[in-house]
């Protein structure tokens, strides 16, 4: 099985995906971190699926069984909005804490 840490997603709907190798015992991912794995899959193609670090657990992103030999093409549109999502989430709590130590709440 081969895991690896998404770290950047191109928004070019061919480009790459910037990834980092994980030892199978890589602790829990980081809080809007995505995981990625993948594992050759019984009868031909992938088995692909990504997780999601969330502040407790991690939960199960995305599945793409059987998926063909260029799945990378596949999952990236996938990977580029949750990446966004979590970026404008993170940026919203940021605000929304900075105005609350603003106004002394």
């Amino acid at each position: 099985m081969h895991s690896a840490l998404v770290h950047r997603i191109s928004a070019r709907p061919d480009g790459p995906l910037d990834i980092t190798w994980l030892a199978a015992e890589t602790p829990q991912l980081p809080l809007g971190r995505i995981r990625l794995r993948w594992e050759p899959a019984s009868r031909r193609g992938w088995n692909v699926t990504t997780y999601l670090g969330l502040a407790t657990a991690e939960v199960l992103l995305g599945s793409w069984p059987g998926a063909p030999d260029d799945w990378p093409r596949l999952v990236r549109p996938t990977l580029y909005e949750v990446t966004g999502l979590c970026a404008a989430l993170s940026f919203a709590a940021a605000a929304l804490d900075l105005s609350n130590r603003l106004s002394g709440v």
